[in-house]
């Protein structure tokens, strides 16, 4: 790993990349970036992660799927920093949080809001289900943000003391939020809106920042052009298709 760049391919935008593109900046790991758009990834997308998700993390002759296995990955080949707390209780913990994320908080900010508000009309061109975010509003982003708002230091604290996996996968998930219009409320979760803004304040999520706007802004087949021109570690060939198609678990 001390040798040429891994290779991330998948988007800026989606919150599973953004957690491995922080764990590699904060570790000092040089990258490149292959940014497929979710669904737009071809055979050989295909052949490298049969369900057709990403992140994909290239490491010469080392492949692998899943946000979560890449950071475990990459903890153990660059063990300083560790984003892991050093007890195994608190580890396990972390890892519960980082779960609970990349689960649950995944499904009710991504699948129950971004994915209505954004992957659908710009992927699909479909209509937003407003009966279904309605529902994520009121019903179930209020169940997460009361669990996050029970489990913080009300000091203001990161989880384990410093900056590490459990802090980063769940802030993650709010920059899509908020590309779909949502922010936590300050007056009912406090703890948890400030630590939101806290944690993607970091510079390792602040770097990120112009890549993600802009990506939002391009339409998709432009998008690996111009991120290259506004200087994006881009990676030197694509796994990319011009046309979508979902995964085999259906998304």
């Amino acid at each position: 790993m001390a040798g040429e760049p891994v290779t991330v391919v998948g988007s800026y935008i989606s919150p599973y990349v953004r957690k491995v593109l922080v764990c590699l900046d904060l570790k000092g790991v040089a990258y490149q970036i292959d940014p497929i758009v979710p669904f737009f990834g071809n055979e050989q997308f295909s052949a490298l992660n049969p369900v057709r998700r990403i992140p994909v993390l290239i490491d010469g002759d080392v492949t692998l799927s899943d946000s979560t296995v890449i950071c475990e990955y990459l903890e153990e080949r660059c063990p300083n920093p560790s984003l892991y707390p050093s007890s195994p209780e608190d580890r396990g913990r972390a890892r519960w949080l980082e779960e609970f994320a990349d689960t649950r908080i995944g499904e009710v900010l991504i699948w129950q809001l971004f994915n209505e508000r954004i992957i659908r009309r710009f992927v699909w061109g479909e209509e937003t289900d407003e009966a279904r975010v309605r529902n994520a509003l009121e019903v179930e982003i209020p169940q997460v943000l009361d669990y996050l708002e029970r489990e913080l230091d009300p000091a203001g604290a990161p989880f384990y003391g410093s900056l590490g996996i459990a802090d980063i996968a769940v802030a993650a998930f709010f920059r899509n939020a908020a590309f779909a219009g949502f922010e936590v409320d300050p007056q009912r979760w406090p703890l948890t809106a400030n630590f939101v803004a806290r944690t993607l304040d970091c510079e390792s999520f602040r770097k990120l920042r112009p890549f993600e706007e802009l990506s939002l802004k391009t339409p998709i087949a432009k998008q690996r052009e111009a991120l290259m021109e506004a200087g994006a570690p881009i990676s030197p060939s694509t796994l990319g298709a011009s046309t979508p198609r979902r995964g085999v678990l259906g998304t």
